[in-house]
């Protein structure tokens, strides 16, 4: 099948969602073919009709009875279910609506920016990833691009089931995700594909949670909030590239982004995973500042927010490509985060080393990390990237070497270290420190710094 039907197959599920004319009673349009339904917590089905028209809901051995309201809204809600299908969701008023091939499994938002957007049929070795995307029990709902300036109620878009002739348009980081917890979980797994390439993270937040709401909060409105109150397991995120002009900002913006739609969801604290920036552009030759890694702190220091984790991608970028096609690892660096904060998987390491403390011993300074799991390696011997500084701020290449549960830094000629610094570049290219169970070390900075001087040589 060719791309050009793909992208018409999902316009005409676009269209057909956005005007249906199935009489007084309706569906949102997330309640429709192929969709799959939360399991294990209540699950909300939500329409309109007549106002005043009582609604009749039967799903697998419930049925469930509410009246749409005076502006013609209606909710109810579901018991909590075990995964299973297909099955059909059938609505009763003036008139029915059957909803056919329906799965109970778990259901995730992918949302941010293009890297997020990047479909399978783009990525690598697509076109075997396609050959073998037979796949029926994940399943993708791509929201149409909708920015507003108010809150929505509902989107464009169809759900379709993941297999040769579809998941070329799928979401990869989110289809390869899904294909990792199939494997490890063999529960149906649904996709709501919401993101915009080129898009900062302020128009993905509320009025209410932006300080001074200036940017509109047009995409939360459009492309967010319609999809509430659908329950879902949580989110993955994939976005901070054009953020990194002010990554300060960044440590305020993206806490707030996950407050934010935990609140406007009531579901408390669902699992929010989210993917660090990748290496790229030109590698680095010296020890310096750096937006993008600044950026990737600011990402890194959400994961003190409850049910956070996060996929480290430093070493899989391209200095040439903003959108590293490699979207097969970043899906299941981000399954194994999933096996550890949403699903509670306590023997799962789900995260790389994480920097925690450090300690000067002479003319060195000592490393401690956390999420070392079996153990520190070094793919590659020496340990490429670490820099360190004296009191006068000024950092030079170091030497590194692993001890055990920390590494150990030095370079000769600063007699009195303050600080050490590791991959802090927009493209630390060869950065070879991991645990044994292959997760790349997440870069870091032992200072807090605004700018430091530029290189140089000291004590």
């Amino acid at each position: 099948m060719s791309v050009r039907y793909i992208r018409w197959l999902w316009l005409l599920g676009m269209v057909v969602g956005g005007a249906r004319a199935w009489g007084d009673v309706q569906l949102h349009v997330l309640f429709s073919d192929h969709m799959v339904l939360q399991r294990q917590m209540a699950v909300p089905v939500f329409g309109t009709a007549e106002p005043g028209e009582d609604i009749e809901v039967a799903f697998k051995d419930q049925k469930k009875t509410t009246t749409a309201d005076a502006a013609g809204q209606w909710l109810l809600r579901l018991e909590p279910m075990e995964a299973g299908g297909p099955l059909e969701l059938t609505v009763v008023g003036k008139n029915r609506v059957t909803i056919h091939n329906v799965m109970v499994g778990d259901v995730w938002i992918c949302g941010g920016q293009s890297n997020m957007e990047w479909t399978v049929g783009a990525s690598a070795h697509a076109a075997q990833e396609i050959a073998a995307a037979t796949q029926p029990a994940i399943r993708c709902f791509k929201v149409g691009r909708n920015p507003t300036t108010r809150p929505l109620r509902n989107v464009r878009g169809a759900w379709l089931e993941a297999s040769p002739r579809t998941v070329g348009q799928f979401t990869a980081v989110g289809y390869f995700f899904a294909r990792e917890l199939r494997k490890k979980l063999d529960v149906p797994i649904g996709l709501i594909s919401s993101n915009w390439g080129g898009t900062a993270i302020e128009p993905w937040i509320s009025a209410q949670s932006l300080d001074g709401g200036r940017t509109g909060s047009t995409l939360f409105n459009g492309m967010i909030h319609p999809l509430i109150p659908f329950s879902i397991k949580g989110v993955i995120w994939y976005q901070g590239e054009s953020n990194t002009g002010r990554p300060d900002l960044y440590r305020t913006r993206f806490p707030a982004l996950i407050a934010d739609w935990r609140k406007h969801w009531g579901q408390g604290d669902f699992p929010f995973l989210f993917v660090q920036l990748a290496n790229f552009r030109a590698p680095a030759t010296q020890p310096g500042d750096s937006g993008w890694a600044e950026l990737r702190e600011a990402q890194a220091m959400a994961l003190k927010v409850p049910q956070t984790g996060m996929a480290v991608a430093i070493d899989i970028g391209d200095a040439r490509d903003i959108h590293p096609r490699n979207k097969q690892e970043v899906g299941r660096r981000l399954a194994l985060a999933a096996m550890k904060v949403a699903y509670g998987q306590k023997d799962v390491v789900g995260s790389g080393p994480l920097y925690q403390s450090m300690s000067i011993e002479g003319n060195r300074i000592r490393i401690h990390f956390e999420h070392a799991g079996g153990g520190l390696v070094c793919n590659q011997e020496p340990l490429k990237h670490f820099a360190i500084a004296g009191e006068n701020r000024r950092f030079v290449w170091a030497n590194a070497r692993i001890e055990r549960q920390s590494v150990v830094v030095w370079n000769e000629s600063i007699a009195r270290p303050v600080a050490v610094r590791y991959a802090w570049a927009e493209n630390p290219q060869g950065c070879n420190l991991y645990n044994k169970e292959g997760l790349p070390t997440a870069p870091f900075r032992t200072d807090n710094w605004e700018r430091a001087p530029m290189v140089g040589r000291g004590r």
